[in-house]
């Protein structure tokens, strides 16, 4: 048993055909068949069942899948450590980020993270937050930022800051002359709100909770911008995180009184990553980035 072969396994196990597992893995068919086969047999043990059109882990090759991911994911600890030691701050950087977040913040970081940083390559990931903590937790990110909280405990993580929500309402709705509002003022209220997955949908409905508002029914969004364009058109209101707040003649976007609601973005990595110097640097970096920035409260 080697490297290779568990890779050979990992592949497999996420394309569920070997046609695909090889082509990811640059062999032939045959070659990685084969393998798996011998792997089998080194191991004594029977980790796939095979029929002509797909490929089903037995548990026993589900466990030891999740073992090779692992184990991977400390080969590749190891080859970014010797590579750290050289200079931490050159290679590939890997971060995740949450599409209602995305839009909004790259254009603020990034050019600017580019040029204090000329020797690192950003790779950046726009999925919803589900699909980035399993990619982070398969080494397939070195990063991600996040809403805070999240629950999986290999994880280490720094606050980055607080975005305030506001009500965005049609410029036809009485709601939108006023200079602020309080959150009694919405209960009762129906919010367009994002379908499921999305993490901003989840805070949405907190707030909605506890300003006793409900969700509109008969409509999931998939983006930001289709609320928006549905709250110019005048079929609902929604909540909008502060950095979305784009002004326009069709919309209003009027500020809740204190306590306002607020979303808290965290920079999330494994506890045992082999990045660490630059984690904690760009930790700092993005922090000093965004403190001119009225929309948020740094933390």
């Amino acid at each position: 048993m080697n490297i290779k072969d568990l890779k050979y396994l990992v592949a497999l196990a996420e394309h569920g055909h070997f046609g695909k597992a090889a082509e990811a893995s640059f062999v032939s068919q045959p070659a990685l068949s084969m393998q798996i086969m011998k792997l089998e047999e080194t191991l004594g043990v029977k980790l796939l069942e095979r029929n002509n059109k797909s490929v089903l882990l037995t548990d026993h090759g589900v466990m030891i899948v999740e073992r090779a991911r692992h184990i991977l994911n400390q080969v590749d600890e190891v080859k970014e450590i010797a590579k750290q030691a050289k200079d931490p701050f050159a290679g590939e950087f890997r971060m995740g980020i949450f599409p209602t977040l995305a839009p909004y913040l790259l254009p603020l970081i990034i050019p600017k993270l580019s040029k204090k940083y000329p020797k690192l390559s950003f790779y950046l990931v726009e999925e919803q937050t589900a699909s980035l903590i399993d990619k982070l937790k398969q080494g397939k990110l070195d990063a991600a930022l996040l809403a805070v909280p999240v629950s999986e405990k290999s994880f280490d993580h720094a606050l980055l800051f607080e975005e305030e929500f506001l009500l965005a309402v049609s410029a036809n709705d009485p709601l939108a002359k006023s200079k602020s509002m309080n959150q009694q003022q919405l209960q009762g209220k129906n919010l367009l709100l994002l379908d499921e997955g999305h993490c901003m949908r989840d805070q949405a409905l907190a707030v909605c909770h506890r300003m006793k508002a409900k969700e509109a029914q008969g409509f999931r969004a998939t983006s930001l911008e289709t609320v928006r364009h549905m709250v110019i058109a005048n079929a609902g209101m929604t909540l909008m995180p502060r950095l979305a707040c784009h002004a326009g003649r069709h919309i209003a976007y009027v500020p809740f009184q204190k306590p306002k609601p607020v979303r808290s973005i965290g920079f999330y990595w494994r506890e045992n990553s082999a990045k660490r110097v630059l984690l904690d640097a760009m930790v700092d970096e993005i922090r000093f980035l965004l403190k001119n920035e009225k929309e948020l409260k740094i933390v």
